[in-house]
């Protein structure tokens, strides 16, 4: 069978006056096929006929009925399903190869009979007119840092228009999260969208109070206030309602997988090195759309005279066990601000503390809820003249900083010594006072060397560091140098 292109030459030439035989020979087919098409006046798409019949004989012939009846019960029934239904009933009348043939019969009858499906409309969209972002998941990706997992969030943002992105790795759907994510990703842009699309409210806060749920709104809104950005929502559990940056969660996932196979390795060093890593293929894929980027920058509103740091803050008093409550987590702090009313800036990722207008510690954020996170530099100067409070301490486990802590605490538990707990704490004690790594050190090689790690043992082995002396430095006398400086007199 010739194509149209071939008979369509056959013709040309025929027209130029040239013989069946020569046109026919340059188009590449025989003098009797050329005859065929040129007393037909048609071409070969236009002489094939529909194929109406059937070449073998239909194995579901029998249980036809039975499937459809299925499939009208239940349209999302799939193919694979019902092909082991049936071979369940009729044992041996189906090879397992049929079930190809089955999800075609399945996909010819869903064509010609099958319920409608969803139509996703397709938008028509206008420069400047619309953000939208959401959070995906990344540790389908199987990154590594220092050999652990690292299965953060990502927090993506889009515009629709461009397809213009940026994103922020966290590690919770957290309103701080979203409110970091949108700052940084409106000033990498250098602009303000009309519009912000983004996840249903109730479902981000699904698990807050009511009251926090309300916090949370009114936070946003004002979020979206300073920015001049009008906030919409898609509706709960449709995400195909914030289309565009659902998509860009795919191909954004799937370039990154990409990358990460050129890279060779998913491990990095730090979490700045893998960051770095994100940040800089994001950059690579916008500048493949730095032209309808340009257009869009003209629509943009400009940014606001200075960005909002948006962060939740909290009225929380140390107390006596040197701790604070904050979002169902506990933290310590150091022990001098035991009674202190501090005022507590909830970040994404950190606690910021400050009595009056100076900021007096800075902690990592837990993520979820009853959890803890006890520094045993807060109490170990109360801990040490309180020895006995150690063995029925709370905590307890949270003053192990290392393995090699835990195995000497272990170690001088079984050699039965008295003072067990008195001679670790007191190791803590050091390990604060001088250096945690060469504390740790010590008690490496003592419980190699097969010795009970006691204070004094590990004492020994530490440097402890003399206090460094004074320097004095002499007084500048720069009058010599006013000297080499011409006066105004001599520059006339």
């Amino acid at each position: 069978m010739k194509n149209d292109y071939e008979v369509k030459l056959y013709m040309s030439e025929r027209r130029k006056g040239l013989s069946q035989k020569v046109a026919a020979a340059r188009a590449g087919m025989s003098e009797r096929t050329a005859r065929k098409y040129e007393q037909a006046r048609k071409l070969p798409s236009e002489l094939k006929r529909p194929h109406e019949w059937q070449t073998r004989s239909n194995p579901f012939e029998d249980d036809w009925p039975w499937v459809v009846a299925q499939l009208e019960r239940d349209p999302a029934l799939q193919a694979a399903t019902l092909f082991a239904l049936l071979c369940e009933k009729h044992p041996g009348r189906y090879r397992p190869t049929q079930d190809r043939t089955l999800r075609r019969h399945i996909a010819r009858w869903r064509a010609l009979h099958g319920p409608e499906q969803d139509v996703i409309f397709e938008q028509r969209h206008t420069p400047g007119e619309r953000a939208e972002s959401d959070f995906t998941h990344m540790e389908d990706l199987g990154v590594t840092i220092a050999g652990e997992p690292f299965p953060p969030l990502l927090y993506h943002f889009v515009l629709t228009y461009s397809n213009t992105e940026a994103a922020s790795l966290c590690f919770s759907e957290t309103f701080e999260a979203l409110a970091e994510g949108i700052e940084k990703a409106l000033w990498q842009i250098g602009g303000v969208p009309v519009h912000h699309r983004t996840d249903h409210l109730r479902a981000a806060v699904r698990q807050l109070r009511k009251e926090e749920q309300e916090d949370w709104t009114l936070r946003y809104q004002a979020l979206m206030a300073h920015y001049g950005m009008q906030p919409t929502w898609n509706n709960t559990g449709v995400a195909h309602e914030n289309g565009d940056v659902e998509q860009s969660h795919h191909r954004f996932k799937e370039a990154v997988d990409q990358a990460l196979r050129v890279r060779g390795s998913r491990d990095f060093a730090t979490r700045a090195a893998y960051d770095h890593f994100v940040q800089d293929l994001i950059h690579k894929r916008n500048q493949t759309r730095t032209a309808r980027l340009t257009a869009e920058k003209v629509a943009l509103r400009p940014l606001p005279a200075t960005a909002l740091a948006p962060c939740k803050e909290l009225r929380v008093t140390v107390s006596r066990f040197s701790t604070i409550s904050v979002v169902g987590n506990v933290y310590s702090v150091p022990s001098r601000l035991i009674g202190t009313s501090i005022l507590l800036r909830i970040r994404a990722e950190h606690l910021e503390g400050y009595v009056g207008t100076t900021r007096v510690f800075e902690l990592p954020r837990l993520i979820g809820k009853h959890h803890h996170r006890i520094d045993y530099h807060h109490i170990i100067w109360s801990l040490v003249r309180k020895p006995g409070a150690f063995a029925a301490y709370r905590y307890r486990d949270e003053l192990f900083p290392t393995t090699t802590f835990r195995l000497a605490y272990d170690r001088l538990r079984s050699d039965g010594a008295k003072r067990a707990d008195r001679d670790y704490v007191r190791i803590l004690h050091l390990a604060a006072s001088t250096s945690e790594a060469e504390v740790e050190t010590a008690l490496h090689i003592v419980l190699e060397a097969g010795k009970s790690p006691t204070f004094a043992t590990v004492r020994d082995l530490v440097q402890v560091p003399t206090q460094v002396p004074a320097i004095e430095v002499p007084p500048l006398d720069l009058s010599a140098y006013d000297r080499l400086i011409p006066s105004r007199r001599d520059c006339v």
